[in-house]
């Protein structure tokens, strides 16, 4: 696997090469095709009623998840700085949520990460296209990073979650998390309270694959948000 394919848990990628580094502008006029999409019926032959997939996420998604990231998370969404930044982290790992179908793939539904520290994993970001909001995107990634968490023996899953986010909120409760702080002001430049929510884990001990160990851990950045 290489270039553009190549996922993003392998920071040895060379993006100059890879990325269609396109503009601000570009990435503001994908987002408005996105929210013009915002709200309407599925029909019976579209992506996301065919089913989709989790696969990792690769470099070349990183224009359609910033494009994502504009329409779902404002003015407190990453740029394609900050995206870049954090997909080279060390102990990161993202999913990507990928519509079936035969022919050119379409373009992803969702995406989602978590950074471990070597004792709590943390949910760094988790988003999804309007267009297949309520249609389980968002839970499915969610319990792919629970597992994932379980897997590499981390104490917990640790995120935060806009107060005003009852969505978001209820999913979360749903899968067991519960509320155990509450951080002033954390989603800027919004001044948008945050609640910090945590999953204990009973971890799974499985035999690690050499192509498959997490870096020596960095410290994290902020997470973006959450949109499910």
């Amino acid at each position: 696997m290489t270039g553009a394919d190549q996922p993003v848990e392998d920071a040895s990628v060379d993006l100059e090469q890879t990325l269609d580094l396109s503009t601000h502008r570009a990435l503001v006029e994908a987002a408005a095709e996105l929210e013009e999409r915002r709200g309407s019926e599925l029909p019976e032959d579209s992506p996301i009623a065919l089913g989709y997939h989790l696969r990792p996420l690769a470099w070349a998604d990183i224009t359609r998840v910033a494009a994502l990231e504009v329409q779902l998370f404002g003015r407190s969404a990453w740029t394609m700085g900050m995206l870049t930044e954090e997909l080279r982290g060390q102990g990161r790992w993202y999913v990507a949520a990928q519509p079936n179908g035969e022919g050119v793939p379409a373009p992803l539904v969702g995406y989602a990460g978590l950074w471990f520290d070597g004792e709590h994993a943390h949910l760094m970001t988790i988003g999804v296209d309007p267009v297949v909001k309520g249609h389980g995107v968002g839970k499915t990634m969610l319990d792919a990073l629970v597992v994932r968490a379980r897997e590499i023996g981390a104490e917990s899953l640790i995120l935060e979650v806009a107060v005003d986010n009852d969505v978001a909120i209820a999913m979360y409760r749903s899968r067991g998390f519960a509320q155990i702080g509450l951080r002033k002001r954390y989603y800027q430049p919004e001044d948008v309270d945050a609640f910090t929510m945590q999953l204990v884990l009973d971890p799974v001990v499985v035999p690690p694959h050499e192509d498959d160990l997490l870096d020596d851990v960095a410290a994290p950045t902020a997470a973006s948000g959450d949109s499910v």
